[in-house]
């Protein structure tokens, strides 16, 4: 759907751009947008890069494994359907972890195994269990220590101090976290309490 969308604007401005015989502005527009994207896509690449680097020497300095100590608790306390030592577990717990550092791209195939997992546990295939719902509002607002890609975006917008938000980002990250498990803890309590009110 997204990509009609963006087929239809582009073919759109096409034709106005005809009409009103200014097809000169949009070869401009297709050339000079090209090489912004170019030189952005390489920009992002260094900055990624180095970061990615300073995560691997993390890793091998034991902070990896330190943040898997301390989240193991919280994915126990949050995921209690989940029998300990499952492949879900492990996977809820790497997917959170790599979401901790800012590494996205670690953390989305973790996400879907993890997902995978929990869904041989759902009774009802049909239907996302609380699990499953608790994972997504996790997953989707968890605290983030280093937001490689922004200070990436920063630095090549000519910021001079790209990382001057990671103190901002990890408080932003870490109200919305909270705010995300409470509202998930929230509603599953109002969705049990109903679901007693039509047994009972």
């Amino acid at each position: 759907m997204v990509n009609f969308l963006w087929l239809f604007l582009m073919l759109s401005g096409i034709v106005v751009a005809a009409v009103h015989g200014r097809i000169d502005d949009v070869t401009k527009a297709v050339i000079e947008g090209s090489k912004v994207g170019v030189e952005t896509s390489l920009g992002l690449i260094a900055i990624i890069t180095f970061w990615l680097g300073v995560m691997r020497l993390a890793e091998a300095a034991g902070l990896i494994q330190a943040i898997t100590w301390l989240v193991r608790p919280l994915v126990r306390l949050l995921f209690p359907g989940v029998p300990p030592g499952h492949p879900a577990a492990g996977a809820i717990i790497l997917n959170i972890s790599a979401n901790i550092l800012g590494l996205g791209n670690a953390a989305t195939p973790a996400g879907l195994i993890a997902m995978r997992e929990l869904q041989k546990l759902n009774p009802r295939p049909e239907e996302a269990t609380g699990a499953m719902c608790t994972f997504l509002a996790l997953n989707t607002s968890c605290i983030t220590l280093v937001p490689t890609t922004v200070i990436g975006i920063r630095a090549l917008c000519g910021s001079h101090e790209p990382a001057a938000i990671i103190g901002t980002t990890i408080m932003a990250t870490a109200i919305g976290m909270t705010v995300a498990v409470a509202g998930d803890v929230l509603l599953r309590w109002f969705y049990l309490r109903k679901q007693g009110r039509r047994n009972g």
